[in-house]
């Protein structure tokens, strides 16, 4: 019998942002779906999605100002990073990186292979699911430190707080996906925030700023304050991405991406902050120029 899957819209055309993004911005998290005859969705997968190719992202990156790109492994393809290692090769390895999916199963040569093709990190998803076990971090850490990657974890906010000590004593930086699952509604004294709080303290933590922590929905007013405070906090280890297509938003707006750009300028509230958290951070974090 046929698996019934939840069925992801296509993203809207973007609108051209007030403030086009700084030269060399990077947008370190988008995914790439397909050709699917080339590239087989996982069985596993929890959603399916139409293909989102690599010149339909370039015709959204042109409209923002996005000049290098981090393609993120989405679930749907499991631990086959065949996808977001052809996008890389498009885009070039001058202006691209990949984060990938894998197990503790990998050898040390599909390793080295991954990290000749451009990959930076290892990805932990533990919110869409069809992803390596979260049991499995400390294992991952000790075999990905010596290719200098990081780890990048998106789990629900509430999950943090457990998982905080952990993260605080491995071997590699922790990057954590969309505002490390917090929930806008939850406000700043929420137990989850303030463990994101402390992660960042540590010096080793990133965080990428998103829109899809609203609790209210667009315009995403109830993330001013969270994202302003962890620009404040750590204002050299934030990130942004647009998480282009937008997949897996379970009855929430399609997003503008003009509009997430928009967001962004005016959490980050000066030019330099601005520029700081789309080129000089992510060129620190994944090896680009500065």
């Amino acid at each position: 019998m046929p698996i019934e899957r939840p069925f992801c819209p296509p993203p809207r055309a973007a609108s051209a942002p007030r403030a086009k993004a700084p030269a060399g911005a990077t947008d370190c998290h988008f995914h790439i779906f397909g050709p699917y005859r080339r590239f087989p969705l996982s069985p596993g997968r929890s959603y399916d999605a139409p293909e989102a190719s690599i010149d339909a992202y370039r015709a959204m990156a042109s409209v923002l100002g996005l000049a290098r790109q981090v393609v993120v492994q989405a679930s749907i393809f499991g631990s086959d990073n065949a996808c977001a290692l052809d996008a890389v090769a498009a885009f070039g390895r001058e202006h691209a990186r990949a984060i990938a999916v894998i197990d503790a199963r990998i050898s040390d040569r599909e390793l080295a292979a991954l990290a000749a093709g451009g990959v930076v990190g290892a990805r932990f998803n533990a919110v869409s699911g069809n992803g390596t076990p979260l049991d499995q971090i400390e294992t991952l850490s000790a075999r990905i430190a010596p290719l200098g990657w990081h780890l990048q974890l998106y789990v629900d906010g509430a999950a943090l707080i457990a998982l905080a000590p952990r993260l605080a004593s491995l071997p590699v930086p922790v990057v954590l996906d969309h505002m490390g699952g917090i929930r806008a509604a939850a406000g700043m004294a929420d137990p989850a925030f303030q463990a994101l709080l402390r992660l960042l303290d540590g010096g080793r933590a990133w965080v990428k700023l998103c829109g899809y922590r609203s609790s209210a929905g667009p315009p995403y007013a109830d993330l001013l304050a969270p994202a302003r405070a962890l620009i404040a906090h750590a204002p050299e280890r934030c990130l942004w991405g647009t998480d282009w297509p937008h997949p897996h938003l379970e009855g929430r707006a399609m997003p503008d991406d003009g509009t997430l750009l928009d967001l962004l300028h005016e959490w980050a509230e000066t030019e330099a902050r601005f520029r700081q958290i789309l080129v000089t951070n992510p060129a620190v974090l994944y090896g680009f120029d500065r």
